[in-house]
């Protein structure tokens, strides 16, 4: 533990929903969800004023059109909310070299590593010039969390939502931590936590209370001692400025089951492509070739096949995902499939198509769930209408499952004569200019026509899905010094004790 609270912990506040306000003037201050549009699609992020409807984060879609079915639905635009993450990170780099980046909108900061911050004062005014800074180059507001460990500022930070910061002061960890739910404590699950209660254990001042021994009784040796210098507030984790890549993964969610058995290879070999797409663009190559299959009853199976070496090769990645597949008892139907790449390095093993038809992990099953619904490595998104996945760390709460449009790309054409427009993406009409998609069905697709710089409201027209002159567009950048937040919120300053 530090004597200074000098570990900054920053969370953007509802980040994709309020990035999707900032640059649509029609949506401020109204209640807006991100996140699959399908049948089987679930809330990435859900805005303040949809939190206020009982939506959240990992809800299904089904269920949270139900609690607030006046608000805006619309598919992730993760490229658009790549940049504007790049943005923040480049500012909380300017603050110290150990930034320790925990996903597109939540990072630890070593303020003492940067020379700013030594005392709580210097920490607070950190603190509050970044998040000035944040709000004058986005218009998006984030909360501040900081204290003298990662796990104190994590939990400031929360406090701090939205639009805040809190400060914990070093020496007041078990006075801060007691009362709360053993869940707080990083490395505390749904089933540790279960695990917890049935000892009747459930706040940390009754972590503290039955001891390091009948922790470790309970949890076994690692876990129990660990778990107890937590709850006494004893957390030296530093901060990491390099957290490598372990594996690369897409995966998606089909809004009907697939049951044809040559459908599901096709899809299967697309994910391949997509995924080596994905761990060229990283600079990486790997060995360890991993299939997931969800199938028609939530059971979600992974299957492995370890390669001589690294690779990067469409080819030796397709075909290896093949052979896993034959592994699978597909009878049914399947829900979801995923295609990842482990065991990476920064080199490529050539020659490996030997070694592609003969294999050498022999299909090793690394994992057989039971059932689930969990999203696992990725993010994907119509009846067989597939979507994309994204890294674990993309998003605001961790995995989403968002099923139906390709989730770096805007809309593109689907047959010769048809186009899909994905609710909330970018288009552009020859005439008319900058709009996004508020909505298609039955050959119409209906575009609101604004810019993140209009003081009010766009007007809305309505086109043929087919309409020459409408197009997919890039997203525009946003505003600085934008409205947005939960309906006017005032910051909250605030010192823990």
């Amino acid at each position: 533990m530090r004597a200074a609270p000098t570990i900054l912990h920053l969370d953007m506040d509802a980040f994709f929903a309020a990035a999707e306000q900032a640059s649509k003037p029609s949506l401020r201050r109204k209640p807006v969800v991100v996140g699959g549009l399908g049948p089987r699609g679930v809330v990435a992020t859900a805005s303040y004023e949809a939190r206020r409807f009982g939506v959240h984060s990992a809800m299904p879609m089904g269920q949270a059109r139900r609690l607030a079915p006046h608000a805006a639905y619309l598919v992730p635009r993760f490229a658009f909310y790549r940049a504007i993450s790049g943005q923040v990170m480049e500012l909380l780099g300017r603050l110290s070299p150990l930034v320790e980046p925990l996903s597109l909108d939540e990072a630890f900061v070593d303020l003492e590593a940067g020379g700013l911050a030594d005392d709580s004062a210097s920490a607070r005014a950190v603190g509050e010039r970044l998040r000035a800074d944040i709000l004058a180059t986005t218009g998006l507001t984030g909360s501040v969390g900081l204290a003298g460990s990662k796990m104190l500022a994590k939990i400031a930070s929360e406090e701090a939502k939205p639009d805040g910061l809190v400060l914990f002061e070093p020496g007041t960890e078990r006075e801060l931590l007691a009362p709360r739910s053993v869940r707080i404590v990083p490395g505390v699950g749904p089933a540790t936590g279960d695990h917890l209660r049935r000892a009747g254990i459930t706040t940390v001042a009754d972590v503290v209370e039955a001891g390091e021994d009948e922790l470790v009784r309970i949890l076994g040796r690692s876990h129990g001692a660990s778990l107890y210098r937590m709850a006494l507030g004893h957390d030296d984790r530093p901060v990491v400025a390099e957290r490598d890549a372990k594996s690369v993964s897409v995966e998606d969610t089909f809004d009907i089951d697939l049951h044809d058995r040559l459908r599901i290879r096709l899809e299967v070999e697309r994910l391949a492509e997509r995924c080596v797409a994905r761990l060229r663009g990283s600079g990486h190559s790997g060995r360890t070739i991993v299939l997931k299959v969800r199938r028609y009853d939530f059971s979600t199976l992974t299957r492995s096949e370890t390669l001589r070496g690294p690779t990067d090769d469409p080819l030796v990645v397709r075909e290896a995902a093949e052979r896993l597949l034959e592994l699978v008892d597909t009878t049914g139907g399947v829900r979801l499939l995923g295609v990842g790449v482990s065991g990476l390095a920064d080199y490529t093993q050539e020659d490996l198509f030997a070694q592609a038809g003969a294999g050498t992990g022999g299909g090793a099953a690394v994992g057989d769930a039971g059932a689930g619904a969990g999203a696992g490595a990725g993010a994907g998104e119509g009846a067989g209408a597939p979507g994309a996945a994204v890294a674990a760390d993309v998003g605001e709460s961790g995995p989403e499952e968002v099923s139906g449009y390709p989730a770096d790309a805007p809309p593109t054409a689907t047959g010769p004569a048809t186009r899909r427009w994905a609710p909330g993406h970018d288009v552009r009409h020859a005439v008319l200019g900058a709009g996004w998609v508020q909505g298609s069905g039955l050959g119409r697709v209906t575009v609101r026509f604004e810019e993140p710089g209009s003081t009010a409201p766009g007007r809305v027209r309505t086109f043929a899905v087919d309409d020459p002159e409408l197009e997919p567009a890039d997203p525009l950048p946003l505003v600085p010094g934008g409205v947005t937040g939960a309906e006017g919120a005032a910051p909250a300053v605030r010192t823990g004790a």
